[in-house]
């Protein structure tokens, strides 16, 4: 149980994304938060971070079997999960933490399919907690400056936005390596990836998305691919010298992955760099998707997960003109061997090059003008900054600044449900109505009246 003045916490998943939270809990937020223990499957990336906790900080943390979370709470009176856990295991635990008297923080995407999701609704209904979907998108500077610009009306009512993200050779194939690339375990790209994207235009727009049409496939991973291009399809990517494939992530260059998954294998089978080329995959690498809003505004969206860069291009278009931000977090992929499978939006590693470099600009353009820049203020820190006003707010409560980026259970919805509706019009290759998929809880928003 913490303390009067602390909130105590369990987090589960001992994977890539935990030490961000636990090196926010035992430094800068540790007068407010506790870390009673940590859960997962796998024993041995439990001991690798609670070896990190004592040689960093000093501290010791426990430990407990994920089956045991309702337990747990009761019996240590813990106030937050942490769920940071593939996202097939989210709706379980999720509604195992709410019903024991928790709430809860999780890792994007909130769930994976309507039927999870329609659970997890009865749960926060039932239960009267609170969820958080950490949205860190939301959080940086570049992104806040495009909301800002669109709630100060520079370009009047939106009409549409036009918005495409690669992902590079790196990050991109990256989803292909681990178990992302089983759709039954991530919802594929259009849920695990995007879902952070829609949630972008959902929190620009203020809006709701009402129907979504997708289209795309496995065009450049997976077997198939690799045969009819008569290219080597490595079972994974730490193996003998001998044939190495650019696309091979081997474990042993990079002391952390090597601690952390290769090391601890021998506890589950789990191997975190699998051949993108080799093996079952049942995600898309290539997508295109259309979206209506409530209030008018349609998406038009693509996602491609094998660029030679990586980053994003958004245009948002309004009856008094047009915004348009270019980001750029990867230039190259330099060398294209291996690489570590890092988000370049976390990194200093974009590469500069004579045609394109690492940077951001947002541009405003009003009907008989000319284009200005709008400045985009940084400060230190990965993304701009926005990872640590992030946990600021998670941990500290939400900043009163009038944008509203602490994601809720409703937030978290909308911007599964796109992918959701996504996934469904895949397969029958029609437009789906969000309020109809299923997903148990009615996530419009209130009508804006036109002026």
């Amino acid at each position: 149980m913490g303390s009067s003045s602390r909130t105590s916490y369990v987090l589960i998943g001992t994977g890539n994304r935990c030490e961000m939270y636990l090196t926010a809990i035992f430094g800068e937020h540790s007068d407010v938060a506790e870390l009673v223990a940590l859960a997962d499957t796998n024993q041995g990336r439990i001991e690798y971070y609670q070896d990190v906790v004592e040689q960093t900080f000093g501290e010791k943390v426990g430990s407990f079997d994920p089956q045991d979370l309702a337990k747990v709470i009761r019996e240590r009176r813990i106030d937050r999960v942490i769920i940071t856990s593939p996202d097939y295991t989210h709706a379980e635990l999720i509604c195992t933490a709410l019903y024991a008297g928790a709430d809860v923080i999780v890792e994007k995407p909130l769930t994976i399919d309507a039927p999870s999701t329609a659970r997890i609704a009865r749960a926060v209904e039932e239960s009267g907690h609170q969820i958080v979907v950490t949205f860190n998108y939301r959080y940086s500077p570049r992104n806040t400056a495009l909301k800002k610009a669109i709630d100060d009306g520079k370009i009047g009512q939106v009409t549409s936005v036009d918005f495409n993200w690669m992902l590079d050779t790196v990050h991109g194939a990256d989803y292909f390596r681990r178990w992302h690339r089983l759709k039954e375990n991530s919802g594929g790209l259009l849920i695990h990836k995007s879902s952070h994207h829609f949630d972008l235009v959902n929190w620009w727009l203020d809006d709701s998305p009402q129907k979504v049409f997708a289209t795309g496939g496995l065009k450049f991973y997976g077997p198939d691919n690799a045969e009819f291009r008569g290219r080597q399809a490595n079972e994974r990517g730490t193996h003998g010298l001998s044939d190495k494939d650019p696309f091979d992530l081997d474990l042993r260059s990079d002391e952390r992955l090597e601690k952390l998954y290769l090391e601890n294998e021998h506890f589950d089978g789990y191997r975190r760099d699998q051949g993108v080329f080799n093996g079952e995959i049942t995600i898309e690498d290539n997508l295109s998707l259309t979206a209506e809003y409530q209030n008018g505004p349609v998406l038009s969206y693509s996602l491609n997960a094998h660029s030679p860069w990586e980053g994003y291009r958004v245009a948002v278009n309004g009856t008094e003109g047009r915004l348009e931000l270019d980001v750029v977090e990867r230039a190259a992929v330099l060398p294209a061997a291996g690489g570590h499978p890092v988000d370049p939006s976390y990194s200093n590693d974009g590469q500069s090059g004579n045609a394109r470099s690492k940077g951001e600009r947002l541009l405003l353009q009003r009907h008989w003008e000319e284009a200005v820049e709008i400045q985009i203020e940084n400060s230190n820190g990965s993304h701009g900054g926005g990872d640590k006003l992030l946990l600021e707010e998670l941990f500290r409560g939400a900043n009163e600044d009038g944008y509203a980026r602490q994601a809720g259970f409703i937030d978290g919805v909308r911007a599964i449900a796109v992918g959701i509706c996504g996934n469904q019009s895949l397969e029958t290759r029609q437009l789906v109505d969000v309020g109809s998929a299923g997903l148990g809880v009615d996530v419009s928003v209130q009508p804006k009246v036109k002026v």
